[in-house]
């Protein structure tokens, strides 16, 4: 086997920036992620997620709960063993891990880990620790706009805000869906109503504010040009606090059906899974719809393989010999050793217009693979090509393989 060490100038590190696209319609009481709808069919428990969510590890497809292979769980499960270390899963304990676990015993979990939006609504005065989390990054987001600050007197219609306090609804995003962050410019949120685009918000000064764009003309008159709330680009989280009409007709946004409510901004997204208010009849007609670009950054390593004049020209392949005849040819093994034929004639594999004489003798091989190795010689990869390249003695090519991390 021959090997070849990469040159300085054979190796090239590059970082990719790409932009993935998100698509969330929420439907009374059902989400949807880039239009793919529910997977129907006797078996769909075993797929391994949910409608809406992303399977981190696409673990456990086509495994039923619940089943076991000689008396061992046929689930995939991820598990730690207790060590000095102290390494556990995030859902374990402290107490837990202390009291119920000795050293060397098994702690596991479970897949599928599925992700999806979350989110939460907060009535005025009403506790709101995630919110005051938020205070030091909304607050560093400020120099973007005023309306990131916690509090302010700015607001010349509403008299100022205090997010600590108000009416306000906040839809999280994993990193899953954008990668480092959420791309400035991207955001847009749309609410329907009986398939009717009433109300249209989105980033479009790429500085956080979602100012209301489009809509229908009741909703144009109420709040055209007013900021509904703000995104938090890298932490993944959007701010809903616009108070104002969308709509004349009441809804159930809160989960209490003696209470319903005008479409407002901060009601978007409601009855996502978890939040609270599932469905109902006049929800039925609403639909809240997400949309934004993540920002993702890919490590690549580009690698120059070279196959060069005079080179890579032999080959272990039993095709590269002519075809065995004599007994004395086949190669012997045995207790103390193994011998074989010392002049073994080469397959001449170049055509010829006439069936003799043949063509002029020419070493050919078919280069189909490459072997990337680590300075222990561990094979770490192997490239293929779509069609194997003949390779002659005067020939060279360079073979380039791109590695994404």
């Amino acid at each position: 086997m021959a090997l070849y060490k990469f040159g300085p100038n054979d190796v090239f590190y590059n970082r990719v920036k790409t932009h993935p696209q998100s698509e969330f319609l929420v439907f009374n009481g059902d989400i949807y992620y880039n239009n793919k709808t529910a997977v129907s069919g006797a078996f769909t428990s075993s797929i391994g997620g949910k409608q809406g969510h992303i399977n981190l590890f696409e673990m456990n497809v086509d495994r039923l709960s619940g089943s076991t292979v000689a008396g061992a769980p046929k689930i995939i499960y991820p598990f730690i063993t207790k060590t000095g270390a102290l390494s556990a899963f995030k859902t374990t304990t402290t107490a837990s891990f202390s009291n119920n676990f000795s050293y060397g015993d098994i702690i596991s979990s479970s897949y599928p880990m599925t992700s999806s939006l979350y989110r939460t609504h907060y009535i005025e005065n009403a506790s709101r620790k995630h919110i005051t989390a938020l205070k030091n990054s909304l607050n560093r987001y400020a120099p973007l706009s005023a309306h990131y600050v916690f509090s302010s007197s700015l607001d010349d219609t509403e008299g100022g805000w205090n997010k600590g306090t108000q009416a306000l609804g906040m839809i999280e995003v994993p990193s899953i869906f954008y990668g480092s962050s959420i791309r400035r410019g991207s955001v847009k949120l749309q609410y329907y109503v009986t398939g009717t685009l009433i109300a249209e918000a989105t980033d479009k000064n790429r500085n956080g504010e979602l100012i209301q764009v489009s809509g229908s003309t009741y909703a144009m008159s109420q709040g055209s040009g007013s900021v509904a709330g703000v995104v938090l680009y890298n932490e993944g989280v959007v701010l809903l606090t616009g108070s104002w009409k969308l709509e004349d007709n009441t809804r159930d946004f809160t989960g209490d059906p003696s209470n319903l409510k005008n479409a407002a901004w901060q009601y978007f997204g409601a009855t996502m899974p978890g939040d609270g208010v599932g469905a109902s009849t006049t929800m039925s007609k609403a639909v809240s719809k997400i949309s934004f670009e993540g920002t993702n950054h890919v490590p690549t390593v580009t690698l120059m393989a070279h196959a060069r004049k005079s080179e890579l020209n032999h080959s272990n392949n039993p095709t590269y010999l002519k075809y065995r005849t004599n007994v004395r040819d086949i190669p012997a093994s045995g207790t103390y050793g193994f011998s074989e034929q010392s002049e073994l004639s080469i397959k001449n594999v170049v055509s010829s217009a006439y069936d003799f004489p043949t063509a002029s003798f020419e070493k050919v091989t078919y280069i189909s693979k490459i072997g990337i190795y680590d300075e222990h010689q561990n094979l770490i990869g192997v490239a293929g090509v779509s069609t194997p390249v003949k390779k002659t003695e005067n020939r060279n090519y360079t073979f380039k393989l791109k590695i994404d991390f």
